[in-house]
């Protein structure tokens, strides 16, 4: 699809250099509990024995992965990045045929990182900016059924702070790391938001309503009952866009990373749950102001208190026990029904992933023809409607006019001749009427 818009502010940086510091930094003002936490999160990490259940356990329960040092080695088994396939052609991203988005990465990367790191030089937002750009533009080149959508460059800017810098540093591997976790990501995780339409995004959406309706039926009914687009911006960027301290979304990802793709939902109805009594103050007419206030997060902003609620309402409410159109709906080559945990996805190639997204793709493209000449149908009954009445005095006045004429020529002409040229224009026009 083209651009979608996502707007945000002008931006701020952080450079590569100052990377480490600030990791060994976090490392160091670690607490007892939290080094004994690290020191789980190493040993499920062991290559002899991948514990990917303990990971998970790890990931959602109180401080997530607990540092960025963790984090660069976590995320990409919970991506699949050791043994799901970092495929890579031969040949060097630059030189490959350049993506139509490229254009809107630049004015999004421009507006990169405002709200963290902070206290970064010019020199420094550069370069963090132009790692940025390579990576994304890396992946879109590479995978080039992908489309770009505004805030999508939220997401990848976390991915980089935590995994390393991009296109300017000299190591390799350290080049490659969040170049391969964010294809990853884009075609296994978040492939729904990178199809040429939206909807199957809003289809995502949807599902808010149903979990509201059994988790608060009261406050379901105040709410109004319209697609909840205000719950868009942060559910297709992880809350990226809407989250402003670095800790607090790196501990998000964490979350998300090691759950069913369908979180960001659970969590977004958290959200509104926690902000029950606020909502119920708001007259159920209101609902311009309900939706500017649901589409901004309270503050201050409790990210355990709602990853602890998401946690819950998922357990008690997963979506296959909703029991409503909504969720069996959505495709079945939907990331909610090819990716709902971390052992499904790292089963996956990013071949399965581009397989999966042209199949995705066919399908909504059937939908919009049909959509299309739904609307079509339904316009040309309109005129038809519209036309009916004038249409059969017209008929009318052209019946007399033409059995005056034939009055006045004789009726008791030849038939061939009584339907001559005029008679010829009149069962065309009669035609159109039958």
């Amino acid at each position: 699809m083209a651009s979608r818009t996502s707007s945000r502010a002008p931006s701020r940086s952080v450079s590569s250099a100052s990377l480490s510091t600030r990791r060994n930094t976090l490392v160091a003002e670690l607490s007892p509990a939290e080094k004994e936490k690290a020191a789980r999160i190493t040993a499920a990490c062991s290559d002899d024995s991948l514990n990917l259940d303990h990971l998970v356990q790890l990931a959602t329960s109180t401080h997530g992965l607990v540092n960025d040092e963790l984090r660069r080695t976590v995320w990409p088994l919970l991506l699949g990045c050791d043994h799901g396939g970092a495929r890579t052609t031969g040949t060097p991203w630059r030189d490959l045929p350049p993506h139509a988005d490229e254009g809107q990465v630049a004015l999004d990367v421009n507006r990169a990182f405002v709200y963290y790191p902070k206290n970064e030089t010019d020199k420094q937002l550069d370069a963090r900016k132009a790692d940025l750009s390579n990576v994304i533009v890396e992946v879109l080149r590479r995978h080039p059924s992908l489309c770009y959508f505004q805030g999508y460059h939220d997401i990848v800017q976390v991915f980089l702070l935590v995994l390393g810098g991009g296109g300017s540093g000299a190591d390799h591997n350290h080049h490659d790391a969040p170049s391969q976790a964010v294809a990853r990501l884009s075609l296994l995780r978040i492939r729904d938001f990178m199809l040429s339409s939206l909807d199957p995004a809003l289809a995502h959406l949807e599902l808010l309503h149903p979990i509201l309706q059994h988790a608060d039926p009261g406050l379901y009914a105040h709410l109004p009952k319209s697609q909840p687009s205000f719950a868009l911006a942060g559910t297709i960027t992880m809350f990226a866009h809407n989250i402003q301290e670095y800790r607090d979304i790196a501990r998000l990802f964490d979350f998300f990373l090691a759950h069913h793709t369908v979180m960001p939902i659970y969590f977004f109805a958290a959200v509104v749950l926690s902000r029950r009594d606020e909502m119920l103050d708001i007259e159920p007419d209101d609902v311009d102001i309900m939706h500017a206030i649901l589409g901004k997060l309270p503050q201050p902003f409790d990210v355990e208190f709602h990853i602890a609620r998401a946690v819950e309402l998922y357990e008690r409410l997963p979506p296959d026990s909703l029991g409503v159109w909504s969720w069996w709906r959505i495709s079945a080559y939907s990331v909610l029904k090819t990716s709902r945990s971390v052992a499904e996805l790292r089963g996956l190639s990013l071949d399965d992933g581009e397989r999966l997204f042209r199949v995705q793709e066919q399908e909504v493209r059937r939908q919009q023809a049909l959509k299309k000449a739904v609307l079509r149908a339904r316009y040309f009954k309109a005129r038809l409607w519209y036309y009916r009445r004038p249409g059969m005095y017209g008929l009318a006045i052209a019946v007399g006019v033409y059995a005056l004429w034939l009055g006045r020529n004789g009726a008791s002409q030849p038939l061939g001749l009584q339907f001559g040229p005029l008679g010829s224009l009149f069962k065309r026009v009669l035609a159109g009427f039958l």
